[in-house]
């Protein structure tokens, strides 16, 4: 079975709905998290990190929409709106880590108006590790060298947001 990333909320290379955007910096949609689910991980997968990134962002890096990381192995999916701060829905283990809004929760989309669409790129990583040691106060950055160092492979999916 092939590794392979989906949710029922938003569709791979569509438009992502309203719901799913940030609620300040200009933008006003409800920052709900989608429900992602994954199936077909490689053997040797000892836990999981979800990811969501904005390549187009116009900052000369992208911007971290969401981590989630020490998924343990046996999951293979997150809850509608999983990502709220303090959530009581994700995996005891999960960790969410700050996205570039400063917050260790879901950050929705919200690019700049007038923008073309961005691209949201979805992505789990089977890690070959149980957990990530990382600081509490851990950057997205640090916590992707982690992740990146520590995978055994990738499941991901695009789709696009933009404003008017």
């Amino acid at each position: 079975m092939t590794f392979a990333l989906s949710s029922p909320e938003i569709q791979a290379g569509g438009m992502i709905p309203a719901s799913f955007e940030f609620n300040g910096f200009g933008c006003s949609g409800e920052n709900k998290s989608p429900v992602l689910q994954w199936r077909g991980a490689p053997q040797g997968t000892r836990s999981f990190a979800v990811t969501v990134y904005d390549p187009d962002a116009p900052t000369g890096s992208g911007w971290w929409h969401w981590l989630v990381i020490n998924i343990p192995a046996d999951v293979t999916e997150l809850l509608g709106n999983a990502g709220v701060p303090n959530s009581s829905t994700l995996p005891k283990t999960a960790r969410q880590i700050r996205n570039d809004y400063g917050v260790n929760a879901w950050g929705g989309v919200c690019p700049p108006p007038g923008d073309a669409p961005h691209r949201y790129v979805f992505t789990v990583h089977a890690l070959k590790v149980d957990t990530l040691d990382v600081p509490a106060d851990a950057t997205a950055a640090l916590t992707g060298f982690m992740i990146n160092a520590n995978t055994l492979a990738t499941a991901s999916f695009t789709a696009r947001y933009g404003r008017t």
